[in-house]
């Protein structure tokens, strides 16, 4: 099978729909939470998302737009474009997100947005964190956002190796135990303002991260058009 893994999405419609054409033929598409938040099109992700029969997790932000307390913690750029999220998204958005578990088991992997031991808060961000999370988890593979960072956490010599993974980066996994990050669809944080995702190739026992363009500017548009903070406008031309 070959499963297309998507996290950190965040509204970002016109970024889903780039990484959508460019994944090629998919066997299904799997999503770690962080839908909604930040971006302009709540609805039309989900709807998207929902309309190809994505599967996938609960994030903080998901969380939050259904009325969880979660915003109680946002800064005041997440918290303002979440209150816009809270008024502006559909009923149906608002069901598709409650349902959406915080942890879920897709063939022999576990999907989770944060981490094994928290899954809508803890960021897997440093060696410890993750050595405990792997210890925690139960599949040979778990699958992370979060961070918006594309990486790798697996266990190696009784420790854990660290990898980075760029455009087109792929890593083994048969036989080993770890956590992989596809990094963030709408939201990139790496220094990279690309849209990123990852490609499963359950056969070959392969990940591959991809990058693609996306239509930064328009985006943008959108977002000041529904007066969502300057930060968030700016931050996606520079993936920070």
């Amino acid at each position: 099978m070959r499963i297309a893994v998507l996290s950190d999405i965040h509204s970002n419609l016109v970024a889903l729909d780039a990484v959508l054409a460019h994944l090629g033929s998919v066997d299904a598409v799997w999503h770690l939470g962080d839908v909604v938040g930040y971006g302009p099109e709540p609805d039309g992700v989900v709807d998207r998302l929902a309309g190809i029969g994505a599967v996938g997790v609960r994030g903080n932000h998901d969380a939050a737009a259904v009325g969880g307390p979660e915003i109680e913690w946002f800064n005041p750029d997440a918290r303002a474009a979440m209150e816009w999220t809270r008024r502006s998204i559909s009923e149906a958005t608002r069901g598709w997100l409650t349902d959406l578990p915080e942890r879920r088991m897709e063939d022999g992997m576990t999907l989770v947005h944060g981490s094994l031991r928290e899954p809508l808060w803890e960021y897997i961000t440093s060696e410890p964190v993750a050595r405990a999370n792997l210890a925690a988890l139960t599949t040979p593979l778990g699958l992370h956002g979060h961070t918006h960072l594309p990486i790798v956490w697996a266990e190696h010599d009784g420790g854990v190796e660290t990898i980075s993974p760029s455009n087109g980066s792929t890593f083994g996994y048969g036989g080993r135990t770890a956590l992989l990050n596809p990094g963030s669809v709408g939201q990139p944080r790496d220094g990279e303002p690309t849209a990123a995702y990852l490609v499963l190739d359950t056969t070959a026992e392969q990940a591959a991260w991809h990058r693609v363009a996306y239509d930064i500017a328009a985006v943008q548009t959108a977002m000041r058009a529904r007066s969502l903070p300057v930060r968030l406008v700016e931050r996606l031309s520079f993936g920070v």
